[in-house]
């Protein structure tokens, strides 16, 4: 028999050592995973060394791959309900929630920060002014969380933590940070703790605010692109081509100074140990002593560009094959094909799809689950028999 885990005094987490300091050592490998990861999406890395002044090509075929992605995943989509509707209440506020907070730009915009990092997460709060359930996308950077034992899915603790303007946070919260030396910050680091029954604020490393949640869940979901196994955190779509992307950009570059090189030849004198005024140009006359010998070096000779256009080949195949987007959903429509072998082309393409969506569904499902379960506490209404589902488009329906 497994004990639900004990949720420590407030401010205390289990040490005397406060929440904002403990998660500053925490994830460390993770965190410089992220940031790796976004080099490479923002065209920083993945390309060749530069060595002085050296000419160097990084095409960003990490984002290109990841939007791609991205594009064919997300189709049109919207949640359905399944059961326990009676009043068709659920159906409005699923309804008027997904309008409210343009859930369909924001979905693209998560599943491409998901793919490039490797994990998602959407947060549901409500807001009282508007009077309705508010759905964001948080940084995954500055999120963490706590499972209980081994098992990655059940989680009872989740921080956020991010930065604000001291004004921003003073009008939001009441509460003014902390002085430092007489000044006080112009930014303040928040940090949001959730448990199931307990939500604490914390301002730097001040704990502000302890009191119980309103709402009786985390109010996050924490999902990974594609999973590893037995991990809670998953796996970008840019970890397996983070070679094939810098070989590319190296043989390219190799390839462009060859070029380069033989639009502007190489002089070669053999047995001259002095040489002036020797021009490379239309008309220009050499004068070389006897048993010396002087030509262009001809870079190009021997059908040398064409081993490494053919290796570039290779290197372009594996990338497609490693992303499981094959060329022809770029638009490489050359070639005459039929049906089915349109169908077994992009197979790898539709294999992918569907393994990413039994993840989003599951996801989005507990997002529309905790928009009811936000929404119904501050409406006095109860939803828990309410059942979702969420139906896709088809990631081909535009060329049909």
């Amino acid at each position: 028999m497994t004990s639900a885990p004990v949720a420590p005094a407030p401010g205390t987490h289990g040490a005397d050592t406060p929440l904002p300091r403990l998660l500053a050592r925490r994830d460390e490998a993770r965190l410089r995973r992220y940031r790796e990861y976004l080099d490479y999406h923002e065209g920083r890395r993945g390309g060749p060394a530069r060595r002085g002044r050296e000419r160097t090509l990084l095409f960003n075929y990490a984002r290109t791959i990841v939007e791609k992605g991205a594009a064919y995943l997300v189709t049109e989509h919207h949640p359905v309900v399944t059961g326990g509707d009676p009043t068709g209440e659920a159906v409005r506020l699923l309804r008027d929630t997904w309008e409210a907070n343009d859930l369909a730009r924001l979905d693209v915009e998560t599943e491409i920060d998901t793919a490039v990092l490797g994990d998602g997460a959407f947060k549901v709060t409500w807001d009282d002014e508007a009077s309705r359930a508010v759905v964001s996308a948080p940084d995954v950077q500055g999120l963490f969380a706590w499972w209980a034992g081994d098992d990655v899915r059940r989680v009872w603790r989740v921080a956020s933590r991010y930065t604000l303007d001291t004004e921003a946070f003073l009008a939001r919260h009441g509460h003014a940070p902390r002085a430092v030396g007489g000044v006080r910050p112009d930014t303040v680091e928040v940090v949001e703790a959730w448990t199931a029954d307990r939500f604490e604020l914390w301002a730097g490393e001040d704990l502000v605010e302890v009191r119980a949640n309103p709402y009786g869940v985390i109010p996050f979901v924490l999902f990974p692109n594609v999973p590893r196994p037995k991990e809670f955190w998953g796996i970008s779509d840019i970890e397996p081509l983070r070679e094939p992307l810098e070989e590319i950009n190296r043989a390219y570059t190799q390839l462009s100074r060859i070029l380069e090189l033989s639009g502007n030849p190489i002089a070669v004198l053999e047995n001259i140990e002095e040489a002036r005024d020797i021009a490379v140009q239309p008309g220009a006359v050499w004068e070389v002593p006897e048993q010396a010998r002087a030509y262009l070096l001809d870079l190009l000779q021997g059908g040398g560009v064409r081993l490494h256009v053919d290796y570039i080949d290779l290197l372009y195949r594996a990338l497609h094959d490693l992303a499981e987007i094959p060329r022809i959903a770029f638009g490489d429509g050359r070639v005459e094909r039929s049906g089915i072998a349109l169908q077994m082309e992009l197979d790898p393409l539709l294999r992918r799809i569907e393994r990413k969506r039994l993840i989003r569904t599951a996801a989005l499902r507990r997002r529309d689950h905790l928009v009811l379960t936000v929404a119904g506490h501050h409406l006095g209404r109860r939803f828990e028999a309410v059942e979702t589902a969420i139906e896709w488009a088809s990631p081909f329906a535009a060329l049909q």
